[in-house]
């Protein structure tokens, strides 16, 4: 089956087994290994992607040909050229990742989530996290992160 995507901003089209799920879609055929596969149950969250700006999916439990006309955004589609995203810049600043490997999933999971609530309380954090697990930091790091974010984000809307 053949399908189009659009995949932080180029558009890839491409011929795909009906049953290619999206994380290897995204792996394989657009060349993005930043979008992890831990589980392959859709538990852990590590492969989650924003799909249309606004939807976290995860990817591995999802069909590319379901993808089909839609835009993906990956952790490779968030910083801006050599610019960190303000949560990559909050992950960093707050030392919110360890060995990294859920990283990607949690950034695109936490994006989402600022794209729907601005102001999100510690308690709203934690739930819109609750999807993705890490083995790592004990996830206190990660919300001050998002908390980091939240912030500057807040901040660069104000100033424009």
């Amino acid at each position: 089956m053949k399908v189009h995507v659009k995949v932080n901003g180029i558009s890839y089209e491409r011929e795909v087994e009906p049953r290619a799920l999206l994380a290897y879609f995204l792996r394989e055929d657009c060349g993005l290994t930043g979008t992890h596969v831990g589980c392959d149950t859709s538990s852990c969250g590590c492969c989650v992607v924003v799909m249309d700006g606004e939807r976290a999916v995860k990817s591995c439990s999802m069909f590319a040909v379901q993808a089909d006309g839609h835009e993906i955004l990956t952790v490779e589609g968030l910083a801006d050229g050599g610019r960190l995203h303000a949560l990559q810049q909050g992950f960093w600043d707050q030392h919110g990742l360890q060995c990294g490997y859920c990283t990607p999933g949690m950034l695109l999971t936490s994006y989402a989530l600022l794209r729907h609530n601005a102001t999100p309380s510690e308690a709203d954090i934690r739930e819109g996290l609750a999807g993705n697990l890490c083995r790592c930091t004990g996830y206190q790091n990660i919300v001050k992160a998002v908390q980091q974010a939240a912030g500057a984000l807040r901040e660069s809307v104000g100033a424009s």
